[in-house]
């Protein structure tokens, strides 16, 4: 995979009230016949694929939300392996953003079904793949653990949830403990132990972590509780956040900061009259640029 001077990560959310022409039954030559779960995942692939297209050379990797794929049946889950194959073509990462979290056994069928897929006695099965996950450590530590061994099984990585961009992130995540500390600390502190043993040359770890960009104020305490982590940082663009106030998650170096971004960069376009993909790209460099000076 080609190195990228850039920390920008495409979030792939797709609206189906706002594909881009690109996306249009016409254009991707959709049959009539096709069931709505069909031409609903045709044109949301059609989508991604255009974004990607129009943005890759601006960023490191693709972060599909499950949830915007799932929610179509099984033709969605096609769409999501076609856009995640389309991004690891362009040289993208992938970030399979499901946030997933339960019980050991069922923790494990999560990560096998993004990861490296599972062996079974009609034969193997393979995953999605992923680069990285993220994850909801709110179970505890055995809700990671499986993730954490699949993840390094695959020469992936996991995407701890520890303080969220939301404003109800707050009502939990900020919550001061008997013990000392909040809620969202003692989770940082468990994603670094995990992270320990998984440090490459590089000095970080395969276990990384959810840092709101909402909320910059929590990223000097989040590197010193996670050192060794990379940070994905959603939240910039229509959350409020500011590229310029995350000069903490980089101290460590380049790598320590994804910088995520979905509807700021999809709908770029919207009321300039711009082509999509034109405009998409543009606002994918313009962030490319801020990142990279914060590095």
């Amino acid at each position: 995979m080609e190195e990228r001077q850039s920390q920008v990560v495409l979030g792939l959310d797709p609206d189906l009230s706002a594909l881009w022409p690109a996306a249009s039954e016409p254009a991707l030559g959709i049959s009539a016949g096709a069931s709505p779960a069909e031409r609903a995942a045709t044109a949301v692939a059609g989508h991604c694929r255009a974004l990607i297209d129009a943005t890759a050379q601006a960023c490191v990797a693709a972060k599909l939300q499950l949830a915007c794929f799932e929610r179509l049946g099984a033709p969605g889950w096609s769409a999501l392996q076609v856009v995640a194959e389309h991004a690891r073509a362009h040289g993208l990462l992938v970030i399979a953003d499901g946030k997933r979290g339960d019980i050991d056994v069922t923790a494990r069928a999560y990560a096998q079904a993004l990861f490296g897929g599972v062996e079974t006695p009609f034969g193997a099965l393979a995953g999605l793949g992923a680069d990285m996950v993220t994850v909801n450590p709110l179970m505890g530590r055995d809700a990671l653990e499986p993730f954490v061994s699949e993840a390094r099984a695959a020469g992936a990585g996991v995407l701890v949830l520890v303080r969220t961009s939301n404003p109800g992130a707050a009502d939990v995540e900020d919550l001061e403990l008997a013990a000392g500390g909040s809620v969202w600390e003692r989770l940082a502190g468990i994603a670094g132990e995990l992270g320990a043993p998984g440090a490459g040359e590089s000095g970080f770890s395969d276990v990384g972590a959810v840092l709101g960009a909402t909320v910059p104020g929590h990223l000097a305490r989040a590197r010193e509780l996670m050192g060794q982590a990379t940070f994905l940082l959603p939240g910039v663009g229509a959350q409020g956040g500011r590229v310029e106030d995350l000069a903490p998650a980089f101290a460590p170096g380049r790598a320590g900061g994804l910088v995520t971004a979905s509807r700021s960069i999809a709908n770029a376009h919207h009321g300039t009259g711009e082509d999509p993909a034109e405009a998409a790209r543009a606002e994918a460099e313009r962030m490319r640029a801020a990142t990279w000076a914060l590095g």
